[in-house]
């Protein structure tokens, strides 16, 4: 059987009483951090840095955030290295851009001081789970703590990358953490009931999940993931990566049935989109053309399918044909119910406008300049 390695993102929610402090609506005290602290070294390399943390992050916010690994707040489950400290830097610069500020200019600073994490960790490695090949990007513990994962995998000319490995999770990971302060209306966990499955998410192949109405797989593990899922991929995929999406969701699809000189694997766990035929006529000798291998030519104002690589005796591109969409459920309506659901949650529990944050994170994420950014560091005196 194949093998795949999936990414995770898993919220861990404590149900000590400590898991409510930051989900209720009493007002914070000014800090939940010892009056003082630890004093500032003058001298130290890393100086400049902490003190930008420190009025970036402590002062306005009440939030620690942990560049240092510390063994007591991971999990010793897994062998987990540090965060390289240039990675770090660039990672807490981008993550007051692309979301604190980004809030700030949709709502205000108030609302993430109220309802934000106390405590940001970066971690350098993931936590590889190899039982199941599936990897944490993130941990949302109670309302409390946000810890990020690999971050020595940082690449910060590639906002794609950063998304998928961190702003995601970040946005993802707030919305439980909003959640478990109010809950979601409980219409959303009706809309795709008898649809999940919290033990094999990780091998449902994502496009054909959104013909079901989910915008990935980790999304049809269970309904609270769908929900934060929904919100975070709505925030951060660009208008070209969403249509893309609803594209798949209203793509009929077919479970591929291994044949003999076909390109169809016999222990394949993916799911097929378009089919072929060994004559070109007919429904006889169907066979089955993976996604991945698809192009599409438009011919005489049409769109006419062609596997990418198999070719007929004469060396012509083969035709396929997409499958009808049998499975009874409209992919794109599905998944907009969703977005709305939780746009007007947001709208009327929080006062956030999920299309304005949308507008904000899109024009941040594709217009930052790295060294600006990092210029507010070396400004620090």
């Amino acid at each position: 059987m194949k093998v795949s390695k999936f990414f995770s993102i898993v919220a861990a929610l404590a149900t000590a009483a400590m898991s409510l402090s930051s989900c209720s609506d009493d007002k914070f005290d000014p800090s939940i951090f010892p009056e003082g602290g630890d004093e500032l070294d003058p001298n130290s390399v890393t100086y400049k840095f902490d003190k930008w943390l420190q009025q970036t992050y402590l002062t306005p916010y009440n939030l620690d955030f942990r560049y240092k690994m510390q063994d007591v707040g991971a999990d010793m489950n897994y062998n987990l290295v540090p965060a390289e400290y240039d990675k770090a830097v660039d990672l807490a610069i981008l993550t007051n851009y692309l979301w604190f500020e980004a809030y700030k200019e949709v709502v205000d600073e108030e609302f993430l001081k109220m309802y934000g994490p106390r405590i940001i960790h970066l971690i350098g490695s993931s936590a590889l789970n190899p039982s199941s090949g599936t990897e944490i990007l993130g941990l949302a513990e109670g309302g409390i703590k946000v810890s990020l994962f690999k971050v020595n995998f940082l690449n910060v000319s590639d906002f794609n990358n950063l998304n998928e490995m961190y702003f995601k999770t970040m946005h993802h990971e707030f919305a439980h953490i909003l959640h478990q302060t109010k809950s979601y209306p409980t219409e959303f966990n009706l809309v795709s009931n008898g649809l999940y499955d919290d033990n094999n998410w990780q091998d449902r192949q994502e496009s054909m999940l959104r013909s079901k109405g989910f915008i990935t797989n980790y999304a049809s593990s269970q309904t609270r993931e769908d929900f934060a899922e929904t919100i975070a991929n709505y925030i951060v995929k660009t208008d070209e990566q969403w249509a893309s999406y609803m594209k798949d969701a209203n793509r009929g699809w077919e479970t591929p049935t291994p044949t003999e000189g076909t390109d169809v694997e016999p222990d394949a766990t993916y799911y097929c989109f378009y089919y072929y035929n060994n004559n070109q006529s007919g429904d006889e000798n169907k066979q089955y053309a993976p996604e991945s291998v698809v192009v599409e030519k438009e011919e005489d104002g049409k769109i006419v399918y062609y596997h990418k690589t198999l070719k007929d005796d004469k060396k012509n591109p083969i035709r396929i044909y997409p499958c009808e969409d049998k499975d009874g459920i409209d992919g794109e309506a599905v998944i907009l119910r969703k977005v709305n659901i939780a746009r007007v949650w947001l709208r009327d529990e929080f006062g956030v406008d999920l299309d304005q944050l949308r507008e904000v994170v899109q024009r941040r994420q594709s217009s930052y300049d790295i060294n600006a950014l990092r210029k507010q560091i070396e400004d620090i005196q």
